[in-house]
């Protein structure tokens, strides 16, 4: 098993979804469970058909986001979420504190995503010269790359430490915070902007519903009835760094855990052991064990197989009396987003003492313990775990801590 880990302290934190702009409005939306999604009126509908039959959380005013000239370069509909995200709730001027105390090439960009800008790429396809060329207009190398995400948000930022992008499926925007802890630890740097960003786009929507993934309604997690996700967009971030001092009210990185049980392509281990194995080793890192766990943020895609593996682990491995839920009814699968997100929650929880409810679930699948709460509910919550799983078998699981001694 590994070994304790120092705590690391998140020194800010944003986080934009369907549900709204930043902190405020998605606390809002948990505090009185208010989903985001909305029936599916993403892109062009198709010559002589119709809109995929399915819910999304889809982010209001993207399209209307204009990128400083400076910034223009990198112009897609992921960007400008990425830009609409780092303007909520004054992360861009914590990050421009940090960087005046450690400088910018001591601050790494660590981001998670599993489209990019993929989006725009499917854009000019569309408009091939005859000579089977991209037009001029999309000869853009700093857009049409997996990594555009992290060099744009760099750029935004004023750094250049290291940057990493991490696309491990669902799980990629929580793996950055094991990767954030890794280089901080080793010397390398001294912070990190952490987070992911994932937009709508045609590869999205049709290519899980290829997958027979994709549900007609609203998403519902552990229920009963659940048959299938529904996608979501989103960008978030967070501000890691040395713990130099604690506070009773800090909040701070406590374990985590990574796995690859590389099961299958897309169906989760059927008795959850790469969850498990993230599970342990985040636990271990934090020097905790699963009772001291006051809320889990879990993966709970509402798929068939997803819910039932991940439900069966926390029946079997934690007290009754934790508080479980999945709030992809509030957000959608935000995929590369989807572990940042979540980690969001996990630190309002923190914060607040709001523990949220699993929206859309009327009818909780008997095989589910009774950890997993449909409403929401309040209390001294001092320890949160949040659990990411991925296609391949990719799993992550955080443990965050409040008002912690380093």
């Amino acid at each position: 098993m590994p070994s304790r880990i120092p705590p690391l302290q998140i020194s800010a934190y944003t986080a934009t979804s369907a549900v709204g702009v930043g902190k405020a409005s998605l606390l809002d939306a948990l505090e009185t469970s208010r989903s985001g999604l909305r029936a599916n009126d993403f892109g062009e509908v198709p010559a002589g058909g119709a809109r995929l039959p399915t819910w999304i959380g889809r982010v209001a005013g993207v399209e209307d986001v204009r990128l400083p000239e400076s910034l223009a370069a990198w112009d897609c509909r992921n960007n400008r979420l990425a830009w609409m995200g780092l303007q909520a709730d004054g992360f861009m001027d914590a990050v421009a504190t940090a960087r005046a105390k450690y400088g910018p090439s001591r601050i790494a960009v660590i981001l998670g995503t599993s489209t990019s800008s993929i989006g725009e790429t499917e854009d000019a396809y569309t408009q091939l010269t005859a000579e089977g060329a991209f037009p001029p207009t999309q000869a853009r190398p700093l857009v049409h790359t997996p990594h555009s995400l992290g060099m744009f948000v760099q750029a935004a930022l004023g750094l250049d430490g290291p940057s990493e992008t991490i696309s491990t499926a669902c799980s990629s925007s929580g793996k950055v915070f094991a990767s954030a802890e890794r280089l901080i630890r080793l010397g390398l740097i001294d912070a990190a902007v952490v987070g992911g960003v994932d937009t709508l786009c045609g590869s999205v929507l049709y290519g899980f519903n290829s997958l027979e993934l994709v549900s007609p309604q609203p998403c519902k997690p552990f229920d009963a009835t659940r048959d299938g996700i529904s996608l979501g967009e989103a960008a978030g971030f967070a501000l890691v760094e040395r713990a130099e001092a604690t506070t009773a009210d800090g909040l701070y990185l406590l374990g985590y855990g990574e796995a690859s049980d590389a099961h299958h392509m897309s169906t989760p281990h059927p008795q959850g052991l790469g969850a498990e194995r993230a599970l342990d080793d985040a636990l271990a890192r934090a020097g905790l064990t699963a009772e001291a766990v006051d809320y889990i943020n879990m993966h709970g895609t509402a798929s068939t197989k997803n819910d039932e593996v991940e439900g069966a682990l926390v029946t079997r491995r934690f007290p009754e009396s934790t508080h479980a839920s999945s709030t992809k009814g509030f957000t959608g699968h935000t995929l590369g987003a989807a572990g940042i997100v979540e980690a969001a929650i996990s630190l309002l929880s923190l914060e607040t003492g709001l523990m949220p409810g699993t929206v859309n679930t009327t009818q909780l699948d008997t095989d589910c313990g009774p950890q997993i709460k449909l409403e929401p509910a309040r209390g001294d919550v001092k320890v949160a775990l949040s659990n990411s799983f991925g296609f391949g078998g990719n799993n992550c699981s955080l443990v965050f801590g409040k008002g912690v001694q380093a």
